[in-house]
């Protein structure tokens, strides 16, 4: 189908929208309990049959997914295909215990390929672009979604996947790749490549990122795209829906974004055609749009692996007011947070987006970051190590007087505390601040490790 026709979609009047959605949701109900025990017995339990789903709302009687239902399902109990329909595998890291197994049809393939290249074309990619794309490929899906996206709008890829950081940037210059996709941490060790190799922003072709899965924030979307000379989108997926594709930020929405400083601004718009989504409460009640909650996501087009009411563990909020780009699709915040990675310190929550939006706010810290936490006897100690952008003698800058030579220790040890003020003055919580010179942290070359408990 022509680009034109799929990207279409986005601009659909409400009514039609949701009368499109209440009819694949049926269907979707239909299939569930037709060939998924789990889904048949969870709605004998309540009595629930497809017929009964007359309306949008009635999605709420029906139970819950969640992560722990696909590990004890494992490996193929979510499939409603025979397995010789499932030509596609992907899975989570199972870091945790049992790997999350997700299984696709050729239609699954071609719907994922779609929603990814409607996001590609939101954020301003066009046919004849070439994409670099540094996201792995393999059982992650990040990679291979993007490739499928770029190809079906003739998009040129380069399929780096991570790693070899130098000639990833060779890449970039010599084939004049006009959009990146990586994480945003690797995004910003691919600028400092950039400068150890002496190449400007102007010595490259690049003019979008396409970052997401991590959190990350307006400031460090402002250092990649200053180290880049790009424009920076976030990207939203999660592989049990179906990978990267379920929403997408706009233009007008990064631009807004921008202007205000806000991270709590930052919208992504979700393809409702396909998945449908809602926030509850942590007690599973449904929330009001604007709303901090949970994201809730049922699917309307999987075949191998549809999901009812998935709970993604991500904390965000709705908005339903009209976006200035014309799309009529319901956006959804910047993912504040998974609800397993808040931290609790000393009885107050706090997320490691929270850190970061703190320590960027200093000029003199540079975007690398790591949060320890440790428990001495009863209470819990917390520690941030963070890197200068230069050294550190360059950027002490109006910390001291001129009149006074400090040492470099003493230098160090006025920045260090500043910071450690201004994460107690944020968070009411005191941090102990390690302050190193620069490029002495990890890179990581995928999803950053920013927070080390020892608890």
């Amino acid at each position: 189908m022509p680009i034109a026709d799929i990207t279409s979609r986005d601009y659909m009047p409400r009514e039609a929208l949701r009368g499109l959605q209440l009819e694949r949701l049926q269907t979707t109900v239909q299939r569930v309990y037709e060939h998924v025990p789990f889904y048949r017995r969870a709605l004998d339990e309540r009595q629930i049959t497809a017929a009964q789903v007359q309306h949008l709302e009635d999605l709420c009687q029906i139970p819950f997914t969640t992560r722990e239902d696909l590990i004890e399902q494992y490996p193929r109990g979510f499939f409603a295909v025979p397995r010789e329909q499932i030509l596609r595998i992907h899975a989570s890291s199972g870091t945790k215990g049992k790997s999350k197994i997700v299984g696709y049809t050729r239609q699954d393939i071609q719907v994922w390929a779609e929603v990814c290249a409607r996001a590609l074309y939101c954020m301003g990619v066009r046919p004849g672009d070439t994409l670099l794309n540094a996201y792995g490929y393999g059982l992650f899906t990040g990679g291979l979604g993007l490739h499928y996206g770029a190809e079906y709008m003739d998009v040129t890829v380069i399929p780096t996947s991570v790693g070899n950081t130098q000639r990833q940037m060779t890449f970039l210059r010599d084939l004049q790749a006009t959009a990146l996709a990586c994480t945003p941490s690797y995004a910003l060790v691919i600028g400092e490549m950039a400068e150890r190799m002496h190449l400007a922003p102007t010595d490259l072709s690049l003019q979008y990122a396409i970052c997401g899965a991590e959190p990350w924030t307006n400031s460090l979307r402002q250092q990649i795209e200053q180290r880049l000379g790009l424009h920076a989108f976030d990207l939203y997926g999660l592989s049990e829906i179906i990978g990267p594709g379920v929403a997408v930020e706009c233009p007008e929405g990064r631009a807004e974004a921008l202007q205000t400083g806000n991270d709590s601004t930052r919208s992504l718009h979700i393809f409702e055609d396909h998945f449908l989504p809602e926030i509850v409460s942590p007690q599973g009640e449904p929330l009001p749009a604007g709303t901090e909650g949970e994201l809730v996501l049922t699917t309307l087009t999987k075949e191998g692996m549809p999901l009812l009411r998935y709970r993604t563990g991500d904390l965000c909020t709705l908005e339903t007011a009209p976006c200035s780009c014309g799309r009529t699709l319901i956006r959804m915040s910047q993912v504040k947070g998974r609800i397993d990675d808040m931290l609790i310190i000393r009885g107050i929550n706090i997320y490691p987006s929270e850190i970061e939006r703190i320590l960027l706010a200093i000029p003199t810290l540079a975007p690398y970051y790591q949060i320890i936490i440790e428990r001495q006897q009863v209470l819990d100690d917390a520690t941030v190590e963070v890197e200068v952008t230069a050294p550190i003698q360059q950027q002490i800058g109006d910390l001291t007087s001129q009149d006074e030579q400090w040492t470099v220790h003493e230098q160090i040890q006025v920045l260090q505390n500043r910071t450690s003020q201004a994460l107690q003055e944020a968070t009411g919580l005191r941090f102990a601040v390690r302050v190193h010179s620069k490029e002495m942290l990890p890179r990581h070359e995928g999803k950053a490790i920013r927070v080390i408990d020892k608890r």
